[in-house]
C-alpha cells in the first residue's frame, strides 16, 4: 500500500517581492534562504528601495543564483531625495546586471506628511522611463495615491508591471488590471479585517495573481506581528486560496506561472 500521496506534498511557490537585503533580515540570509525552500519557497525577487539596497539585492542574487534568487533595484517613495542624476547612473549600470529583473520599488506614497510629492512624481516617471528603457517589469508601491498614480499609469501605457502588496479595493484593482497590472498580494491578505483587499482579491483574473511577503514587514496569519520572512509566503498562498476558494496547490501552480510570465527566466 503506497503511503505517500502527491496531491499532499505542497507546490512549489514564488515570492515576488521580499527584502532579504533589509538589516532584519541582511545579517543571515543563508538561513532565511534555507528554511524559505524548506516551505517549498523556490524562488525569490529581493527587491532594492535606496543605494544599501540596491547593491545588497543585487549582492544576494549573485551569491545564490543557483537558488532560484534574482533582483530588482530602485528607489522607494520615501527614498526618492536620493535619487539625484549620479544616483540614476549607477542604477542604470545595475540595470545592465544579468541578476537584475526589474526596475523598483518605485511609485508614490502619500500616507507619510513632510515628503515633496512633485519629487516623488518626478522619479517614479524616471523609473518607469529606466524600465523602458531596459525593457523591464516595473514593481510599483502604491499607498494613498490611486489618483495621480493611475493618472500616469494610464498616460504611459505600460507594457508590464506588478502593483505590489496591493492594498486596495476590487474598483482600483479592475482599473489597474485593465491597464495590464498583474495584482501582488502580501501577508495583509490573510487578515480578517482586511475585507477590501479579501474582494479585490476576487476580481483579479487567475492570471494576473502574484503573491509575496514583503518580508520583513507584514507577517502573515499564523504568525501576524512577528519579524517576516521569505518561507511565510506559504501563508500568504494558503490565505488567498481560501479567499478564492481554490485548491492551494492550483493556486500556487497559477501564482508560479505568472510571475514566471512577468519575469521570464533568464
Amino acid at each position: 500500500m503506497a503511503i505517500y500521496d502527491p496531491t499532499k506534498t505542497p507546490g512549489d511557490v514564488y515570492d515576488t517581492h521580499t527584502h532579504l537585503n533589509d538589516d532584519a533580515l541582511y545579517h543571515d540570509v543563508a538561513a532565511y534562504v534555507g528554511r524559505a525552500r524548506e516551505f517549498r519557497v523556490m524562488e525569490m525577487n529581493v527587491v532594492g528601495y535606496d543605494p544599501k539596497g540596491n547593491q545588497r539585492a543585487i549582492q544576494i542574487a549573485h551569491d545564490f543564483s543557483d537558488k532560484g534568487i534574482r533582483a530588482i533595484v530602485g528607489f522607494q517613495p520615501e527614498d526618492t531625495n536620493k535619487f539625484d542624476q549620479s544616483a540614476e547612473e549607477v542604477l542604470r549600470k545595475q540595470l545592465s546586471d544579468p541578476v537584475v529583473i526589474g526596475v523598483g520599488e518605485t511609485g508614490l506614497d502619500w500616507h507619510w506628511k513632510g515628503f515633496d510629492r512633485d519629487a516623488q512624481i518626478n522619479s517614479f516617471e524616471r523609473h518607469l522611463d529606466l524600465a523602458a528603457e531596459f525593457d523591464l517589469p516595473t514593481t510599483i508601491h502604491m499607498r494613498d495615491s490611486f489618483e495621480d498614480l493611475y493618472r500616469i499609469l494610464k498616460e504611459r501605457r505600460l507594457s508590464k508591471f506588478e502593483m505590489h502588496s496591493f492594498a486596495g479595493g476590487p474598483e482600483q484593482a479592475e482599473k489597474l488590471v485593465d491597464l495590464g497590472a498583474y495584482i501582488s498580494f502580501s501577508g495583509m491578505v490573510t487578515f480578517k479585517n482586511a475585507k477590501e483587499i479579501h474582494e479585490a482579491a476576487k476580481v483579479v483574473p487567475l492570471d494576473r495573481i502574484l503573491v509575496e511577503t514583503d518580508a520583513p514587514y507584514l507577517a502573515p496569519v499564523p504568525n501576524r506581528g512577528k519579524t517576516n520572512e521569505p518561507a511565510w509566503t506559504k501563508f500568504v498562498v494558503d490565505g488567498l486560496a481560501k479567499v478564492l476558494e481554490i485548491g492551494r496547490n492550483q493556486l500556487a501552480k497559477i501564482t508560479v506561472e505568472n510571475a514566471h510570465r512577468l519575469w521570464p527566466k533568464n
